[in-house]
């Protein structure tokens, strides 16, 4: 299934690294769409059909969580699967993010590891 991707992180060097890795991945993407902050990741939502959200926790103006609860609670995005990829630590949020359903990637990440997690999200 060829899906649109919107990636939510305020590094643009991150950007460009998961951008590529998911463009050298076996995964069928039609369109990349990147947003710098939580905010501009939800008028994204609201702009362009996305099938799925990588997004950052920590940035500025509205942090990741913030806007995956916003996402969450609006009937056309609640169902868009969402893997964070972050450099948290916290075993209890980690814990709380993957019974949300979400994935969870640490960053560095391996093109291999973000690659399984998108299709373990698939697979539910």
């Amino acid at each position: 299934m060829k899906r649109n991707i919107l990636i939510v992180e305020d590094d643009p060097t991150m950007r460009v690294v998961i951008k590529r890795t998911l463009t050298e991945s076996g995964l069928e993407i039609c369109e990349i769409y990147e947003a710098g902050n939580g905010q501009e990741g939800l008028d994204m939502l609201g702009e362009f059909e996305i099938h799925l959200m990588l997004v950052d926790i920590y940035m500025p103006v509205m942090d990741g969580m913030e806007m995956l609860d916003h996402a969450a609670d609006h009937p056309d995005f609640r169902d868009i699967p969402a893997v964070v990829i972050s450099t948290e630590n916290d075993e209890n949020r980690i814990d709380a993010i993957l019974r949300r359903g979400m994935g969870f990637v640490h960053k560095p990440f391996t093109q291999q590891l973000l690659e399984q997690t998108i299709v373990k999200l698939d697979n539910r």
